[in-house]
C-alpha cells in the first residue's frame, strides 16, 4: 500500500449560527490511529464527517497526499466511513449490505460475494450474513457497518464511535483488526470515548489539543 498522509488545517465548522469548532489542526500518516475525544456536543461526529470527505467544512480544508479531499473522486482513494447510526439498509441482509457499496469498483460478482463474506468472519458474525439487517442486535448492525468500511480496501478509514454498541470482547476483536490494518499501512481515524480505544492510539485529538502518544512515552522513559 503507498504511503498516505491526511492532513487537517485550520479547519471551522458553523451551525446555527455558531462556531462548533474552529482551529482544527490534525495529521496523521500510513499505519497510524488517530482517536479524537471531547465533550459532548463539541463536534466530534461533525470533524469525523468532514474527515471523510462527507461534510465540506466552512474553515479550512482537508488533504489527502497533499490534494484537496473534495478533489478526490476515485471511490478506493477516498476514506471508508462508518457512521454512529451504522447507515444501513433494513431490508438488505448483512452480506449484501457488504457486498452493496463495492459494486462500483471493479470485482467480480464473485470476488464481491467473498470479499463480504471474509470480513463478516472476520468480524464474528459470518452466521448472520443471510439475517436482514432489521433481524440483528445493535451490536451485529454495528460489526456489519465495520465489516462494508474495511471490504472497501481504502488506504484510510474514519470511524465514528464504532464499539459503542460491543462488549468487551468484541471491542478487543475490533482493535486487533485495526492492529492488522495499521501493520498494512492503513491510516485510521475514530472517534471514541472508550479508554482502551484511546489508550490504543498512536495520537490523540482532544479538540482542545494534540497529544503524541510516541512522544509522551519518549518523555516519560517508557
Amino acid at each position: 500500500m503507498t504511503h498516505t498522509e491526511v492532513r487537517a488545517t485550520a479547519l471551522g465548522v458553523d451551525m446555527e449560527g455558531r462556531a462548533l469548532f474552529r482551529g482544527v489542526d490534525l495529521f496523521v500518516a500510513s499505519g497510524q490511529m488517530l482517536v479524537v475525544t471531547g465533550a459532548s456536543g463539541s463536534g466530534k461526529s461533525t470533524l469525523a464527517l468532514v474527515l471523510a470527505g462527507v461534510l465540506e467544512p466552512d474553515h479550512g480544508e482537508v488533504t489527502l497526499n497533499e490534494l484537496p479531499l473534495n478533489t478526490i473522486t476515485n471511490v478506493v482513494a477516498r476514506p471508508a466511513l462508518v457512521t454512529q447510526d451504522f447507515g444501513l439498509v433494513s431490508t438488505l441482509t448483512a452480506i449484501e449490505s457488504v457486498a452493496l457499496p463495492l459494486q462500483v469498483l471493479s470485482l467480480a460478482r464473485e470476488e464481491i460475494r467473498d470479499r463480504a463474506a471474509l470480513w463478516l468472519g472476520a468480524l464474528g458474525i459470518e452466521a448472520c450474513a443471510n439475517h436482514l439487517v432489521e433481524e440483528l442486535s445493535g451490536g451485529q448492525q454495528q460489526r456489519v457497518a465495520i465489516a462494508r468500511a474495511l471490504a472497501k480496501g481504502s488506504e484510510v478509514i474514519v470511524m465514528d464511535e464504532p464499539t459503542s454498541e460491543l462488549d468487551a470482547g468484541n471491542r478487543a476483536l475490533l482493535l486487533s483488526i485495526l492492529a492488522d490494518e495499521r501493520a498494512r499501512g492503513v491510516t485510521i481515524i475514530v472517534v471514541s470515548h472508550e479508554s482502551d480505544v484511546v489508550d490504543d492510539a498512536d495520537f490523540v485529538y482532544e479538540l482542545s489539543g494534540f497529544v503524541d502518544r510516541n512522544r509522551e512515552d519518549e518523555d516519560s522513559g517508557t
